[in-house]
């Protein structure tokens, strides 16, 4: 298991930047994969406490940061420049995208409360399909955003829409854009 890694991503290129945690995403989703079998080979040490905690701090942080920088800049700039009207491809697109942030977001907190326990040193069971599950609808999410979202926002989007975007990206973790 490798605990999460902190790193600074370039919000001059949005998408790019969006990419990059999505690999992320899946890096962190198989690392809780992997401490589902650590747990029954190894049981609760202490790399399994050092895992939940990491685990804990890259999807209360990073993974919402990155919902929110789909929901607060990216996709309403996509709806303003966009001629929409209701039941719109793009309308359906966004709400199927926000209504799988919620139901990831569900998912998670049910997680979260087996690995607050795990790495406080208890010996609090971690579903194996719930994992699984949680690991699922990051990957289709993801794939879904990744080849309909964000194709989409280089066909509708200007260098000045991606530089606002960047910007609030960057804001949003207390930064500014490099």
């Amino acid at each position: 298991m490798n605990p999460s890694r902190s790193t600074n991503p370039d919000f001059s290129r949005p998408l790019e930047a969006l990419k990059a945690c999505h690999e992320r995403i899946r890096a962190e989703c198989g690392t809780l994969r992997k401490l589902v079998e650590h747990l029954k080979d190894h049981g609760y040490d202490e790399q399994a406490r050092q895992a939940a905690a990491s685990l804990m701090r890259y999807f209360d942080t990073a993974a919402r940061h990155h919902h929110a920088d789909e929901e607060e800049d990216l996709l309403p700039r996509m709806m303003a420049v966009a001629t929409t009207r209701p039941g719109s491809r793009l309308n359906r697109m966004v709400d199927d995208i926000t209504a799988e942030h919620r139901e990831i977001d569900r998912v998670w907190i049910e997680l979260r409360r087996a690995l607050q326990g795990i790495s406080a040193g208890e010996n609090t069971p971690l579903d194996a399909l719930e994992v699984d599950r949680f690991a699922k609808l990051y990957g289709t999410h993801i794939t879904l955003e990744e080849s309909n979202v964000y194709p989409l926002a280089e066909m509708l989007l200007s260098r000045e829409d991606f530089a606002e975007i960047g910007t609030g990206m960057a804001h949003r973790r207390g930064g500014t854009r490099r």
